[in-house]
């Protein structure tokens, strides 16, 4: 691979979701209104749960969790989107591309890391109900909330490293309405087939394997308990076909994006928007309206504050 000591690009051109001015504006105002919907329901998930005694399983300390990185993961791409449908110019620097894609990444993988947390938690409290609140105590909760942000980091600081290493002389022209590295890298001035396949191993191996696992240990517990004669039979399934819902959400757009080779597709775009925008604010909300505990202490929050 070619050694370049410094990047000429200082700023790239985002195309957009699409050129056509009625197209944009339609997508704006249907994301803005999803957006402001959608977004403070994040928040009352997280206000629910941290303030009502009674939500202090480790399910929803998780959930509350979740509900913060995709509050968080809408807030890198969304915003300046939105921006930028109603602007003519439509610049990011080079800093801030590298920076947006970092977070993304970060995020991203943290979130993934997550749900592999939330289905080991369901393993135990389903498979091995006796020995759940000695594995899963306060500090073990904690300790795999603190290994998810570290996976999350470091899966994201290895992307960064990979990019940060390429040179950009020119064109400067990204065919996406935000960073990300299929359409980054391919705007490098060098040979990237070793960083693409280092990225798809990094991105997209990860992102395939944490699905298949998910699956298979959802697979396991749904056996467990259709064979089981449990009061909480109806409601395990239930807590598990909603976690098989926001994994397909969320791994099946990742898987779409990162396990192939980086070349465009028609539906790149709108499956990145899906990704990066719509999917991320609508998993919590899944989670909470098939939780009737979370629904009833929202009932209750919403009492209190109007009486």
């Amino acid at each position: 691979m070619e050694n370049y000591n410094s990047t000429v690009v200082k700023e790239f051109i985002l195309l957009g979701l699409t050129q056509s001015r009625d197209i944009q504006l339609l997508v704006f105002v249907l994301i803005l209104i999803f957006y402001l919907i959608i977004l403070p329901g994040n928040f009352l998930i997280i206000l629910t749960i941290r303030s009502d005694p009674g939500l202090t399983a480790p399910l929803y300390f998780f959930l509350g969790n979740l509900a913060f990185l995709d509050a968080s993961y809408s807030f890198i791409v969304a915003p300046r989107m939105l921006v930028d449908f109603v602007s003519e110019k439509k610049v990011i620097s080079y800093r801030g591309c590298i920076t947006q894609l970092f977070f993304l990444h970060f995020l991203g993988g943290g979130e993934g890391l997550l749900l592999v947390v939330m289905a080991f938690d369901r393993y135990i409290a389903i498979c091995r109900p006796l020995h759940y609140s000695t594995v899963m105590n306060p500090r073990v909760c904690y300790a795999l909330l603190l290994a998810l942000w570290l996976g999350g980091f470091i899966h994201s600081i290895i992307q960064v490293a990979l990019i940060l290493r390429l040179p950009f002389c020119g064109p400067n022209q990204l065919d996406n309405f935000f960073c990300d590295v299929p359409q980054v890298i391919k705007l490098a001035c060098t040979d990237t087939f070793v960083v693409e396949l280092l990225m798809v191993f990094n991105s997209g191996l990860m992102t395939l394997l944490c699905f298949l696992g998910l699956l298979a240990s959802y697979a396991v517990i749904l056996c467990r308990v259709h064979g089981s004669t449990s009061e909480g039979k109806s409601k395990a399934v239930s807590t598990c076909t909603t976690h098989i819902i926001v994994i397909f959400l969320m791994f099946g757009p990742g898987i779409f994006i990162y396990t192939r080779p980086f070349r465009a597709f028609p539906a790149d775009k709108v499956v990145s928007l899906f990704h990066t925008v719509i999917f991320p604010l609508l998993n919590p909300v899944i989670y909470t309206l098939r939780n009737q505990e979370v629904k009833a202490s929202m009932r209750r929050l919403f009492n209190q504050h109007i009486a």
